[in-house]
């Protein structure tokens, strides 16, 4: 089967992140639309950092609003409420309405669901359920319910490719096959090693950003928190790591200070430098200044980084509200 080109422009109708919709477009072409999927969720999931989660958020209309432009996002966005406005009354809309405004003054973003083929009465419902959750555990739900929306809309995207595909191939395909002879004779003498020459070693790619990086989001308020102190430790001890339960006097050593932006990115905690040294890190954020009356006077986040990690790229964000936070790992 012939492989599948997806460009930036096709991603990003699949899913409104700009960060997925470039990675995609890299990683294309795909053999299968199955293929896709995987690939799709690892970037989701592992590359896309919150503040890409919530540009793909913001780009779904309100749901029980039928979207006015013409864009293909858009009319299939328009498809999958279908059965929910088909199946709403005007007061149930209504009342859609107004849960959708109470949730988005609470979580700072759309409520985000995969409506295809359920009822308003049932996205209602559930819109009610999910209100009660903590911002946190409320941004990880919305996040997979994208994901089920991306699936639906790869697999849409790669329907319709392939029957346009299948249109105007039959002619080509034995012209295609003598052609496809020819290029594997020549580049079997292109790519033969040649003899009495060592393989080249694999290249790795030099970096353009520092190899540990940061950013806060404020949950509470579904967006970037500017003004936080950030700083960057790393363990340099007689102890090769610091032990739990005792006082780690001197063993750490600072990397680097920042403060975050207005995106709620910190600047260079430390040199762009192609292999990370091993060891034991301590990202730490003042939380207590930027919020005086939450519940963390600060927040340390410790990492170890393997030998076989060093080239690799850490991406270590801090989602917080003032009585709760986490963190992941992203690259």
């Amino acid at each position: 089967m012939e492989e599948i080109k997806v460009d930036e422009k096709e991603a990003l109708a699949c899913c409104g992140s700009s960060q997925f919709a470039k990675q995609m477009a890299l990683a294309s072409p795909f053999p299968s639309v199955d293929h896709a999927i995987s690939v799709a969720k690892d970037i989701w999931f592992d590359k896309v950092d919150v503040i890409g989660w919530l540009e793909a958020f913001a780009a779904h209309p309100q749901i029980g609003e039928s979207p006015s432009s013409h864009t293909t996002s858009a009319q299939w966005s328009k498809g999958e409420q279908s059965t929910a406005l088909a199946t709403a009354t005007d007061s149930g809309l209504q009342e859609l309405s107004d849960w959708n405004a109470r949730y988005r003054q609470k979580f700072g973003h759309v409520f985000l669901i995969c409506a295809s083929g359920r009822s308003a009465a049932e996205i209602l419902g559930e819109l009610k359920n999910r209100y009660s959750n903590r911002p946190i555990h409320e941004l990880e739900i919305a996040s997979q319910e994208q994901m089920k929306i991306t699936e639906l809309r790869l697999r849409k995207l790669f329907s319709a490719k392939t029957k346009a595909d299948s249109t105007g191939s039959q002619y080509s395909t034995a012209v295609a096959s003598k052609a496809e002879k020819r290029v594997g004779i020549i580049g079997q003498h292109l790519t033969a090693p040649l003899e009495g020459f060592p393989a080249k070693a694999p290249q790795v790619q030099a970096r353009t950003r520092p190899p540990i990086t940061t950013h806060v989001l404020d949950v509470s308020r579904g967006s970037p928190a500017a003004g936080i102190e950030v700083r960057l430790e790393m363990w340099k001890s007689s102890q090769p790591r610091p032990s739990f339960g005792e006082t780690d006097i001197g063993g750490w050593v600072l990397e680097g200070c920042s403060t975050t932006d207005r995106d709620g990115r910190s600047g260079q905690l430390m040199s762009i430098v192609d292999a990370l040294s091993p060891g034991v890190y301590q990202i730490s954020f003042n939380t207590g200044k930027y919020n005086p009356g939450g519940f963390f006077p600060y927040v340390s986040i410790v990492f170890e980084i393997k030998d076989t990690q060093k080239f690799e790229h850490f991406h270590v964000p801090l989602l917080l509200s003032p009585f709760s936070f986490s963190t992941y790992r992203g690259s």
